[in-house]
């Protein structure tokens, strides 16, 4: 269930927030004269979801080149350009 709380709970509770956003690893939804204003979430929990984003992007990056070419790389193609990349053998 979402947490949604007025804006002014950040300078009143902002203690309880941060045990909430922490605890839960989930946002909580601020509102400013009735309306979204913004969302609170914990450091951790952005860089999981800021990580996850990128994760989705790449693979829908991948499904269209995929449709749009018909270029396949092999096991051994894929695993000597990885190597390659990252200095290895």
């Amino acid at each position: 269930m979402k947490m949604i709380r007025p804006v002014s709970d950040l300078r009143n509770n902002f203690a309880d927030i941060s045990r909430i956003v922490h605890e839960t690893s989930q946002p909580v939804f601020l509102t400013k004269n009735g309306y979204g204003d913004m969302v609170v979430l914990s450091m951790e929990a952005y860089e999981e979801l800021k990580f996850e984003s990128e994760i989705y992007f790449k693979l829908k990056e991948a499904e269209i080149e995929a449709a749009t070419t018909t270029k396949r790389y092999s096991s051994k193609e894929v695993l000597a350009a990885m190597k390659a990349t990252i200095g290895g053998e």
